[in-house]
This record gives structure tokens, C-alpha cells and sequence, in this order.
């Protein structure tokens, strides 16, 4: 198959009058030659497709549902708004339950319709559990950690940590010398702690300035702004993080936002009750919050709002692309996916002026 497009982000810069050529649903060769004709032919802009590391569900649905039907029509949700790789996200629950939740999602994953499982919890601050049903929240232990790896056939691709909980800088190096990738988040550690659990491997910050201090010397949130190159999640809803909080980010650094929809099952869909776990959520102008107190209990974002979201504050079309699809598959270890690249699969969205996206369907993409 062969794509001409009038523009593409090729290596974080937009090029001009670019061919693409895929074979077998990957990419074969990237040029400005082009002789062949092509199957499908654009004026617009060429991106890759977007990589969500934090996402629970949409459509109505939850990726924990026991109906993997279900679990299906959410992943589609999802990508019908260009998201072409998602890590099904889980929320805090009983230790067994979840070993059946990442059992059932451990097919999905080997067939490729998920890119990995990220547990958020149950390893995190009371003091912080946001929309986590704090009774169930622990210090984790290894053999536990282990366990579960093992029952999900290693397909758990991160976990998320409050890394002051006991026996939490052990558990970073035994995950990390697991291949799993691990957040920090839903904490309130101070900044040591914070700086320990990075040397130990933590890899990313789960939604930075959420379920953590949002500023303040000597905390979590001070702590990851100072590790050069760290990256942090956002929640770009208009809701999550503020302009100031954007800013802040920007200034620490450049290239360090990964964008993340933390949706939960009203993703997509319409105002009214749901539930998180255990929990009874109301959503109302797209928001959604517990009813039990009222904070946020993750969003209905989908991650093409969340890039037009990025774009509005400033951002560059190419910086976009690296906060919503490079930046994140690069710190999940996720090589086959993030840029247009030769070799890496074929994952484009079609883009418009404004910021209309557009996923090109390539015949090798895993069929739901």
C-alpha cells in the first residue's frame, strides 16, 4: 500500500509532499518519490496514531467488565477518536479480583487490541486515593507483585506506586527488573522519597498535579518538576490541570507532557450515574465526580480533545505529537508504535486544519 500525503510529523519536524509505503501493516520506506501510485492520497497532515497509558474505559464500559464484549465496544470508543494504542488501565480492587480482571484483559493484549494492563493501585496514599476505595489500598509486597505478573502472563506494562507506602522502593526495583514500568502517583511523599523511588525505576508521574500536593517545596509534585527529562502525565481536560499548571510543566523542561485521558466509562457517552469500583460517580457537564465527596473521579476525555486541548494552550502541531503519541510509547517501551517511522507499524491518523482527526484504516490492524 502505498500513501502520499501533502504533509506528515517525520522525527518531530512536519515535512512536505511525503510517501509512505507499508507492507504487511508496517512501514517499508519513508520518502519524496512519488512515482507509485497511490492507494490513498491526502492534502492534509499525516500523524502517528495516539498511545493512551492511562485510560479505564468509555462508551459506557469499563475495561475490568466481565463481558469482553464490552471491554471491546470501549476499546472501539476509543479509537474511533485516534487512539490506536491504549494500555487498559484498572482501578484499585480486592487482590483476587484483580488477577481475574488481568487474566481476562491478558488476551487482548497477546491479540494486540491492547498494548499492555496498568494497574493503579492498590499501592497508593490513603491521603491521596482520589477516586480509590480506600479501604483496599495496601503496602505492597513482593510475592504478591509476583503473582500477579505471572497469572496476566506478563502483560502488566505498569504499575502505578505511592512510593512513601512501606516496602514501596523495594517493590519499584523488583517491577522494574520485571520490565514493568512504574508511576509514581496518588501520593503524598516528600521530595527524598519522591527522588529514591526514581533512582530505584520509577519511569513516569501518574496525572501530575492529581492525587499529589500541586505545588509546595520539598513534595512529590516539586520533586518530579526537578528530575530533568522526567515525564508527567496530564489530564488536559480543562478540568484536571490548570493554565498555570501547563505552564509550570513547560518550564521545567521541554518534551516532558504525556498526554493521558484517565477516562472512565462516561467517556464518549452522555451525563448521568455511573460508578468507579465500588464507587458512585455523577457526571454532569462531562465531569465526573464521586458523590460520596465530590472530587474528581478520573474524566470523559477521549485523546483527540486532549490534543486540540495541548494545541490551545500553545503547543506545536509537532510538540503535540510527541506529548500524545512519541513520549508516551517511548516510556512505556513501546518500540513498534509513536512516530512514522521505517519499520514501526502504520498507525496514521489524517489531521486537518483544524484538528480533525481522521484514523486510516491499514488492513493489518488487529479487527476487535
Amino acid at each position: 500500500m502505498h500513501i502520499h500525503a501533502a504533509h506528515a510529523i517525520i522525527e518531530n519536524v512536519l515535512a512536505t509532499d511525503i510517501c509512505i509505503e507499508i507492507q504487511h501493516g508496517l512501514i517499508k520506506a519513508i520518502n519524496r518519490d512519488c512515482t507509485a501510485s497511490a492507494e490513498y492520497s491526502t492534502d492534509k497532515t499525516l500523524i502517528p496514531g495516539f498511545v493512551d497509558i492511562h485510560c479505564h474505559g468509555g462508551g459506557g464500559y469499563y475495561f475490568s467488565d466481565p463481558d469482553i464484549e464490552n471491554v471491546k465496544k470501549a476499546r472501539e470508543v476509543h479509537r474511533a477518536h485516534g487512539t490506536t494504542t491504549l494500555i487498559a488501565s484498572l482501578v484499585t480492587e480486592p487482590i483476587g479480583i484483580l488477577e481475574e480482571q488481568t487474566r481476562r484483559l491478558a488476551p487482548l493484549v497477546d491479540a494486540g487490541i491492547f498494548g499492555g494492563i496498568h494497574l493503579e493501585g492498590p499501592y497508593l496514599s490513603e491521603a491521596r486515593c482520589g477516586a480509590h476505595q480506600p479501604s483496599l489500598l495496601r503496602d505492597p509486597d513482593l510475592e504478591e507483585i509476583g503473582a500477579l505478573l505471572d497469572g496476566a502472563g506478563d502483560t502488566i506494562a505498569m504499575v502505578t506506586v505511592a512510593p512513601e507506602r512501606d516496602g514501596a522502593i523495594e517493590a519499584i526495583q523488583y517491577l522494574a527488573s520485571r520490565g514493568v514500568k512504574v508511576a509514581l502517583g496518588h501520593s503524598q511523599a516528600d521530595s527524598a522519597t519522591t527522588l529514591r523511588a526514581i533512582g530505584a525505576g520509577a519511569s513516569v508521574i501518574t496525572h501530575f498535579s492529581n492525587g499529589m500536593p500541586k505545588s509546595g517545596e520539598g513534595t512529590i509534585a516539586s520533586a518530579a518538576l526537578s528530575k530533568e527529562g522526567f515525564p508527567l502525565e496530564l489530564i488536559l481536560d480543562g478540568i484536571h490541570v490548570s493554565p498555570e499548571i501547563i505552564a509550570t510543566v513547560k518550564s521545567a523542561g521541554a518534551g516532558r507532557t504525556i498526554l493521558v485521558t484517565d477516562a472512565m466509562s462516561a467517556a464518549a457517552t452522555v451525563d448521568g450515574k455511573f460508578t468507579i469500583g465500588a464507587l458512585d460517580v455523577t457526571v454532569k457537564d462531562g465531569v465526573a465526580r464521586l458523590d460520596s465527596n465530590g472530587s474528581l473521579a478520573g474524566s470523559t476525555l477521549t485523546m483527540d480533545s486532549a490534543f486540540r486541548n495541548y494545541f490551545n494552550s500553545g503547543a506545536t502541531l509537532a510538540e503535540c505529537v510527541h506529548a500524545a503519541s512519541t513520549l508516551p510509547a517511548q516510556t512505556l517501551g513501546l518500540r513498534d508504535v509513536g512516530s512514522i517511522t521505517v519499520g514501526k507499524r502504520a498507525d496514521l491518523i489524517e489531521v486537518t486544519s483544524n484538528l480533525q482527526f481522521k484514523v486510516i484504516e491499514v488492513s493489518s490492524q488487529p479487527h476487535l
